[in-house]
Parts: structure tokens; sequence; C-alpha cells
């Protein structure tokens, strides 16, 4: 049985379970896009190749294969996109919260049952079908969990919200020894550099005190200064809008001092080893074209 354990983003990571990009389809349509810069790209014609994105994830896997990190894989599906298994769960504590995603992406979650039937039934939670959330959107720092939302009132009008209000409420209701505390993030169906898909896309710890934030990725200013506060704005890699874009704050951590992070990322990589982390450097950028990166493509089960 796996002992699920995840109180934190950066504690020494010991299982975990990775996408896969194995037959991954084909190009979206245009209607089909889920989020503003993969259209951007089937428009331009740079939508990422299957065999590009393959190597991309072997990579990462080679990285936590050096950790000695245990690594499951979804049960490949043909033509079906299975690399950001963040979306389909989550763990809290010793708990396993089944997602509510988008209907298209439904059979990825059957994908990882070999997974799920090591883990005790009763640490798996369900969320009732008028809950959305995804893994993208929750992110645990000690005592509180962090969870993006949008807050609008044309929210069933956007794709790109994916955490309704309903989803904070269950967290609060499933997990109440924590400190639930919402962010109402911008969101933008045709401009990616305007559109925080996820929390993750705007934010996330790294170490035991630092973090990578996007102020402008925050609807209200509150928000920002919420983490500001808790953290400390000397302890804060603030990223600029073209980064956000480049998904500077979706790294990775398999340490409270080794991350893992696309090569591209140069200020932000130097800024971390100035800080005395490790940075584990591989490309991603294909992957990125899909709005989402290495946080995004991973789904942790155990952490120290």
């Amino acid at each position: 049985m796996l002992k699920l354990n995840v109180n934190d983003e950066t504690s020494r990571l010991r299982a975990v379970v990775l996408g896969t990009a194995q037959s991954n389809g084909p190009t979206p349509t245009i209607e089909e896009a889920y989020d503003p810069k993969s259209l951007e790209h089937i428009i331009a014609g740079t939508y990422p190749l299957e065999i590009d994105m393959v190597a991309e994830m072997e990579g990462f896997h080679n990285v936590f294969k050096k950790y000695n990190v245990e690594v499951f894989r979804p049960e490949v599906i043909k033509d079906y996109n299975q690399i950001f298994t963040r979306d389909i769960g989550f763990v809290i504590d010793d708990k396993f919260v089944k997602a509510n995603i988008l209907p298209d992406r439904d059979r990825e979650l059957p994908a990882i049952d070999y997974v799920l039937q090591q883990i005790n039934p009763h640490n798996i939670i369900s969320a009732p079908v008028n809950v959305h959330i995804e893994g993208g959107d929750v992110m645990l720092w000690n005592d509180h969990v962090f969870i993006g939302t949008y807050k609008g009132s044309d929210y069933k009008d956007y794709i790109t919200a994916r955490t309704n209000m309903e989803g904070v409420e269950f967290i609060k209701e499933m997990f109440p020894n924590k400190i639930v505390k919402e962010f109402d993030l911008v969101k933008s169906k045709i401009e990616p550099r305007d559109n925080a898909l996820h929390l993750d896309c705007c934010f996330q710890p790294v170490g035991s005190s630092k973090g990578i934030i996007y102020k402008s990725g925050f609807r209200e200013e509150s928000d920002y200064m919420y983490l500001v506060k808790l953290f400390g704005k000397e302890n804060l890699f603030h990223i600029e809008r073209e980064e956000m874009y480049n998904m500077n704050s979706n790294i990775f951590s398999i340490d409270t001092n080794v991350v893992v992070s696309e090569r591209s990322f140069k200020r932000l990589n130097n800024w971390l080893r100035s800080n005395d982390f490790v940075v584990e450097e591989i490309s991603y950028k294909e992957i990125a074209k899909q709005e989402g990166l290495l946080r995004c493509s991973t789904l942790p089960l155990i952490r120290d």
C-alpha cells in the first residue's frame, strides 16, 4: 500500500505520478483548444510534436531516477493527451482527492487506477459534481492550503476557469484543520500573457521560505499582498509578464534545496543558485506551448 503524505510543495519527494506524452494524438483543432496558449500555437502552426514532448518528459523522468524517486506513469490511452497529471487529482496530508476536470478529459483518471488501487480506499475523496477543482490550483504550504479560483459572475463562460468557489468550500469542509486561502486569478480566453490558468501559473513556493510570484496574475492586490506578508517581499522572486507566459513559476521541487527548471529560465535559475538551490535544468519548452510545465505534469504522492 502507498502511504500518502504531502504537506507542502518542497519536502523531499519519494513518489510521484509523471504524465506521459506517448500517443498524444493529432494537433487539436482551434475549437478543441483548452487554453489560449495552445490556441496561439495551433493557429501559428507551431503546436508541439509528440516526438519532442516524449523526449522532454523522459528528460524529467531521468532527473527523478537520479534522486531515487519512485515514478508512476499513466496507462497510455491511444491518441489522448495525458501530460498534465496535476489536473486529475492531488494529495493533501494522507488523502487523495479526485478532481472534477473538464468533461473532455474524463478518461485521464481511470488511467491511473492501478495507482489508486494501492491507496487505502478510506483515504480517497471524490468531490460532488458541482465542485470544480484542479490540482494546479491547489498548493500546500504547511498549515495552509492555497487555492486559485475565479470569482467573476461569468465563471461558466471561461474554459480557463477551472476551480470554482464550491471547490474552495469543499476543501475547507474536508480539511478543517487547514488554513484555506483562495486567490482570485486573472483569466483570458484569448491572451495567454493575461491568463493565470491555475495558481501555479503565477505563484509557487520554493525551499523553506521563498517563492516565485507574478503580481499581475491576481485580480485583487490584497491576494498578492497576503503572500507578500506571509513570505516577506525579500523572499519572493517577481517574474515579468513574458516570464509568466513562459511558465517561470511552474518549476518543480524535489527537495527543499533541489529544483527542476527549464534551462531557458536564466534569470530565475541564477536567482535560485544565488540562494543555494541545486538547479536541475532540462528542456521543456515544447510542452510549455500547451500552457503547462513541470509542476503541471506531476502528481506528488509521498513527500517526507
